[in-house]
């Protein structure tokens, strides 16, 4: 939608905003078939577009999805926090059947744009009675200035994995200790090695020992291709509480949210967190040299779904630094 250029002031967006709601009628004038209890109303939010500043008109659509007719629907639709939306709530008169839509249209006030990747969240709510019987429904958009980081390599900001000839570069831990690359070596993880874990192939850093190979999770956005049921991460904690949720941005402009955690790479159970065990490698370096023999310091792979209709574009990791990342790839 062509942007209306900013106006001077909050009364003139009021003055401008134009609602627009329709029901517009299935294909045939006959009620649809009940459908499936599965069938759920469907809210979606068009395209906003963020060179600002600028007056955005942006439009919210219903529909119903359920086997009976929809009344009394309220659509309600919000920006980021401070951005002014006229109206903030508007009501649809009348009913309509199942399979028709209603649209809603709603003026945005979108600031100047920021330098620098942004992400910016629309939430648009319904309610209503009939319909799926659930009484409201959600949908969200998310839009993006700038671009998140080619890869995760990008992100690296940790030293992880050292040789034993020169442990000083190391610090996983916050104390100066790492992996040792010859141990991780003898169980098979070595630059740019192929990791099989959780139905999905990941690529072990390739990089040098002693170098940036692994991200501490700090909310960084990065950018993921695939499409399919799970998003695998590979890693481990650097205590009990290396967990959080990362959020999957898709191609559609919408997202999904998973839980997940690392145990702490050495002395938690394996299975901390639902967190599967990929690799143990003996001892660790330290500041004054390789040390620890007999104790196994870990890798684990972890997962969280996705919706395998949609293609993935970017993800933005847990803000949580115990939390360690060495790949992630999506998995079937």
């Amino acid at each position: 939608m062509k942007a209306t250029r900013w106006v001077s002031s909050l009364r003139a967006l009021a003055v401008a905003a134009a609602v627009t709601l329709a029901a517009v009628p299935a294909a045939t004038a006959a009620e649809s078939p009940a459908q499936s209890p599965a069938a759920r109303t469907e809210v979606s939010i068009s395209p906003v577009d963020l060179d600002g500043p600028a007056i955005e008109t942006v439009q919210v659509t219903v529909k119903n999805a359920g086997p009976q007719r929809m009344r009394s629907l309220k659509v309600a639709f919000a920006g980021p926090v401070g951005w002014a939306v006229q109206p903030s709530v508007t009501a649809v008169s009348g009913s309509f059947a199942a399979g028709a839509t209603a649209s809603a249209e709603f003026r945005i006030q979108v600031p100047e744009k920021r330098s620098g990747f942004t992400l910016r969240t629309f939430t648009a709510t319904a309610t209503y009675t009939g319909g799926d019987g659930a009484g409201s429904a959600t949908g969200t958009r998310t839009e993006t200035v700038g671009s998140p980081l080619p890869d995760l390599a990008a992100a690296y900001n940790n030293v992880g994995v050292t040789d034993e000839r020169d442990t000083a570069p190391g610090n996983y831990d916050g104390d100066g200790n790492s992996f040792s690359a010859q141990k991780l070596a003898a169980v098979g993880l070595t630059p740019g090695s192929t990791v099989r874990a959780l139905g999905a192939e990941l690529t072990w850093p390739d990089v040098e020992p002693g170098t940036k190979d692994n991200v501490s999770s700090q909310g960084q956005a990065i950018t993921v291709s695939g499409q399919g049921g799970r998003l695998v991460l590979l890693g481990s904690g650097v205590t009990s509480g290396a967990t959080g949720t990362a959020t999957v941005y898709y191609t559609d402009g919408t997202s999904s949210r998973g839980s997940f955690g690392f145990p702490n790479w050495s002395f938690d159970p394996a299975d901390a967190h639902g967190a599967t065990l990929v690799a143990s490698s003996d001892g660790r370096n330290r500041p004054d040299g390789y040390g620890n023999a007999g104790i196994d310091y870990r890798v684990f792979a972890h997962s969280v779904p996705l919706d395998a209709t949609k293609q993935v574009r970017f993800v933005v990791l847990p803000s949580n630094g115990n939390v360690h990342v060495f790949a992630m790839a999506v998995a079937p």
